[in-house]
């Protein structure tokens, strides 16, 4: 109850003045449309996808996020985005062009039921350790755990799974986050976070997810 009270407290500001960024609405409608998605279906869609995700959802590309193992709302919510221009990659925003709502939550069904990524391993920075557990409330940084879940699996909806994602896309997202560059996180709480960060934080905080905090 004292996590979650913090968190409210350091999320305020966010929630008084940000405004929202993206068109989904978290509706039991929506979230029961993307949770009946067919992932036989988008595993015949996702055969597009092979050649930057890899064939089974995992990334060996730069700055290319894997996807196996994702929360099916979270990746639904950015192939819509991509989709009505609230986030911006030309290879991305070229593919879901023709992509229906239905595509989109059969795709996203799919790579939720794929196994994701080992990580690698590596050693992980105090200072990332810290940021993970206890945040930093002079910067009004909660946990990272708080939204992402302990062993960084994912919370619900929007909130997406970090664990065992490439490193050097998670450092990319939190640098987009930090210029503004990237912007459909809504009322603006990645952009807020990212902005307090420095830049060598960001590295260990990707690099910290990259190797699978799970036990």
């Amino acid at each position: 109850m004292n996590k979650i009270i913090l968190f409210l407290m350091l999320s305020m500001p966010v929630i008084v003045y940000a405004e929202a960024s993206s068109t989904i609405a978290w509706t039991p409608a929506t979230l029961n449309f993307v949770k009946q998605g067919n992932p036989v279906k988008g595993k015949v869609l996702a055969e597009s996808c092979t050649g930057c995700h890899g064939e089974q959802g995992i990334s060996t590309l730069p700055e290319t996020p894997s996807l196996a193992g994702q929360l099916a709302t979270y990746t639904y919510k950015q192939l819509r985005d991509y989709a009505n221009n609230l986030r911006s990659n030309p290879t991305m925003s070229a593919m879901v062009q023709g992509l229906s709502a239905q595509d989109s939550a059969d795709l996203a069904v799919w790579f939720s039921t794929l196994t994701p990524s080992l990580g690698t391993p590596n050693k992980p920075s105090p200072n990332a350790e810290k940021l993970v557990q206890q945040g930093d409330g002079k910067r009004i940084i909660p946990p990272c755990f708080v939204c992402h879940g302990e062993n960084g699996q994912g919370e619900k909806m929007d909130i997406p799974a970090l664990t065992g994602q490439r490193g050097d896309y998670l450092s990319k997202t939190l640098v987009d986050y930090k210029t503004g560059q990237r912007h459909n996180d809504v009322y603006s709480r990645m952009r807020l976070i990212a902005q307090q960060l420095k830049d060598s934080e960001i590295k260990e905080l990707a690099l910290y997810y990259q190797r699978n905090p799970k036990p």
